[in-house]
C-alpha cells in the first residue's frame, strides 16, 4: 500500500509540472502561431500583387503596340491612297505583325492576371480556419 501511494504520489507532481509547463508555454505558442499566420498572409499577398503587376504591365504593352499599329495603319492608308503599292503593302505587313504581338501580350496578360485572382488571401484564411478548428479539437490537424 505504501508503494502504490508512493508511485501515485511521485507521478502527480511530475504531471502537475508538465501541465504547468504546458500552460506556461501556451502564450508563446499562440504568439508563434500568429506570427506564422501573418508571415503566410504577407507572402501570399506579395505573390498575388506580383502576378497582378505583371498582368497589368503586359496589358500596357499590348495597348502601346495597338497604338503603334493604328499609326502604321494610318501610314498604310496614306500610302495606299498615293497608289504606292510596295509602301502600303509593307505598312500592312508591319501592322499585322504588331497586331499579332499585341494579341499575344494581351492573352499572356490575361493568364497572368487570372493567376493572381482573387486578390483575397484564400490560403491564409483556410489555414486560420484549420487552426481555430484544431484549437476547438475539431477537424483534421497534425497530432
Amino acid at each position: 500500500m505504501s508503494e502504490s501511494s508512493r508511485s501515485s504520489g511521485g507521478a502527480e507532481p511530475r504531471d502537475r509540472r508538465s501541465l504547468v509547463k504546458l500552460l506556461g508555454d501556451l502564450p508563446g505558442l499562440v504568439v508563434a502561431l500568429l506570427k506564422a499566420e501573418l508571415a503566410q498572409l504577407k507572402a501570399e499577398l506579395v505573390r498575388k500583387a506580383i502576378n497582378a503587376g505583371i498582368g497589368i504591365g503586359l496589358f500596357v504593352v499590348a495597348a502601346a503596340l495597338l497604338f503603334f499599329m493604328l499609326g502604321t495603319l494610318v501610314a498604310a492608308a496614306v500610302l495606299g491612297i498615293a497608289v504606292a503599292l510596295p509602301g502600303w503593302a509593307a505598312a500592312l505587313i508591319v501592322a499585322g505583325g504588331l497586331l499579332v504581338l499585341a494579341g499575344v501580350a494581351g492573352l499572356v496578360g490575361v493568364l497572368v492576371l487570372k493567376r493572381g485572382m482573387p486578390p483575397a488571401p484564400t490560403e491564409t484564411i483556410e489555414s486560420v480556419k484549420q487552426d481555430v478548428n484544431a484549437m476547438k479539437g475539431m477537424g483534421d490537424y497534425d497530432h
